[in-house]
């Protein structure tokens, strides 16, 4: 029972970010910023934050206890690639993340 909670609180997590606007999505759409996202990532950028997203849905699921270094590395590429990213708190990067 006491490892069934975690997965019950990622899944929370990830159906909550599915609503988030995405800062690391390549669709061009709004970012929960109010600008767009940023649509010229290469697919080594694509592979590093999606490499990142087990280090996110842990972050989400701590409530920021657990960094990972895949996160923290997504978190910073992402940060100097758009503006709005810049803006955003870890929280919010880490459940855009997720929505991809």
């Amino acid at each position: 029972m006491k490892r069934i909670a975690p997965v019950f609180a990622l899944l929370a997590c990830a159906s909550f970010a599915t609503h988030a606007g995405s800062f690391a999505g390549t669709t061009g759409g709004a970012s929960s910023a109010g600008s767009s996202a940023s649509s010229g990532s290469t697919s080594g950028d694509d592979k590093r934050v999606l490499g990142a997203r087990d280090d996110a849905a842990m972050f989400v699921a701590s409530d920021g206890a657990i960094r990972g270094a895949r996160l923290e590395a997504a978190l910073r590429h992402l940060r100097e690639q758009d503006p709005a990213a810049r803006a955003a708190s870890d929280l919010q990067l880490a459940q855009a993340i997720l929505a991809r």
